[in-house]
């Protein structure tokens, strides 16, 4: 009987704890830092795929070859946008995990006001800064959705050159890179229709891989922008609480103190009507 009640009150007391675990949980910050994770991946995955396989359709299909000497060309240019990749990889996981960490100790701050842990001035100077941080990074992710739009067009004029070349019979349509401003304009790498390699491009699984790669990174591109203002609502509504506590704070301890002289003024005059009394 004696072991079946301690049964009892240990799975209530997990039961408990687990609740109040749970409960302690900045689930806005965390949903954001899913989708922070979320869109990043999306877009350095895919978007390293597709500048490889812009690679290859460039080598393959449009003649284009690497400059033998240290030039700023396309090839490299692309190698450049894949450690920027890595970079925004490695630097957003990062700044995701400083986020939940925030998150968590804005919401203790909140929630355990009145116990070990009081909001500080340094607590509510780190919040500022990552707001101001966080609306940076935002504008930087707009400038990064804005800036892979780009091939997607790109890529979709291909791709509908392609199909109203089969479409149309006998039409006369090209693709030339010096109008994206890929190779120079000295360089004719001109594709028309009609050829063996337009053909064999259009009917390629690079083309329409590539194409489809940059559409996923620019939805990862997009979620990371989402995934920016969502952490803006957060952080902008944790400030609020946080300033009304501080406030409250600062009010129950004047609040305290004018309770402790009153008492303390109260009891000095108990004792000295005791003393005259005696």
């Amino acid at each position: 009987m004696e072991e079946d009640m301690d049964e009892g009150q240990t799975q209530k007391g997990c039961l408990e704890c687990c609740i109040k675990c749970l409960g302690g949980i900045p689930y806005p910050s965390l949903i954001a830092t899913i989708l922070l994770y979320a869109g990043v991946a999306l877009f350095c995955g895919c978007g390293h795929e597709a500048l490889s396989g812009t690679v290859t359709i460039l080598q393959n299909y449009f003649e284009v070859v690497r400059s033998p000497v240290d030039a700023l060309d396309v090839f490299t240019m692309i190698d450049i946008i894949k450690y920027v990749i890595y970079g925004i990889a490695s630097a957003f996981f990062v700044y995701g995990i400083l986020l939940m960490v925030e998150g968590f100790f804005t919401s203790g701050a909140i929630k355990d006001l009145y116990g070990d842990f009081k909001i500080t001035t340094c607590g509510r100077c780190v919040s500022a800064w990552f707001i101001m941080l966080t609306y940076i990074f935002m504008l930087a992710w707009l400038g990064v959705t804005a800036f892979t739009s780009l091939p997607v067009f790109i890529y979709f004029n291909i791709w509908n050159i392609c199909q109203n070349a089969t479409v149309l019979e006998g039409a006369t349509l090209c693709l030339d890179p010096r109008q994206y401003g890929i190779v120079s304009i000295a360089e004719a790498k001109t594709v028309c229709a009609g050829t063996e390699k337009f053909y064999k491009m259009c009917e390629s699984n690079e083309l329409d891989m590539t194409f489809h790669l940059f559409i996923c990174a620019l939805a990862g591109a997009g979620a990371a922008v989402i995934a920016m203002i969502h952490y803006l609502m957060v952080l902008s509504a944790n400030w609020a609480y946080v300033k009304d506590a501080c406030r409250m704070q600062k009010y129950e301890d004047i609040k305290s103190k004018e309770e402790q002289e009153l008492h303390d003024i109260h009891s000095t005059r108990s004792k000295e009507r005791l003393n005259a009394y005696t």
